[in-house]
């Protein structure tokens, strides 16, 4: 094998393991969720008044919205901060992402009639984002 030939095979490697990482990422479901168990009561606990159903539906608009299995949606803490779980699926700034608080946006939009744009910031957290679905419901009601 001549050396030009050597090196398009190692830039059409190259090319294709790049490929591979823009198209599917390098996206997984953050680690610390792994040795969870059920937060069930941890979302009943803060939010007492608050039916299964509700919290249910929210934490599947969530993990919808973050492509993560919807048996894990349990695994997810009131105290958890969104753009937290966010970073830990994409560390790096540079790294291209898969849209999921824009879904998220959108999606919470959809259902609650909540504008994300007007709550945000970096440490919201699930319940909180939670507590003022509820509102919107109650409000609606």
């Amino acid at each position: 094998m001549t050396v030009s030939v050597s090196i398009v095979v190692v830039l059409l490697l190259i090319a294709a393991l790049v490929l591979r990482w823009v198209l599917l990422g390098n996206k997984q479901q953050p680690r610390f969720y792994d040795s969870r168990t059920c937060q069930g009561r941890n979302w009943h606990h803060a939010f007492p008044s608050s039916s299964v159903q509700d919290i249910r539906e929210f934490l599947l608009v969530f993990v919808e919205a973050f492509a993560f299995p919807e048996k894990e949606k349990l695994k997810l803490n009131p105290e958890d901060q969104i753009f937290q779980i966010y970073r830990a699926i994409y560390p790096s700034k540079w790294m291209p992402d898969n849209l999921e608080i824009e879904t998220l946006a959108r999606d919470i939009k959809a259902r609650y009639g909540i504008s994300l744009e007007g709550v945000w910031s970096d440490d919201i957290t699930l319940g909180e984002l939670f507590q003022l679905t509820q509102r919107a419901r109650a409000e609606q009601a």
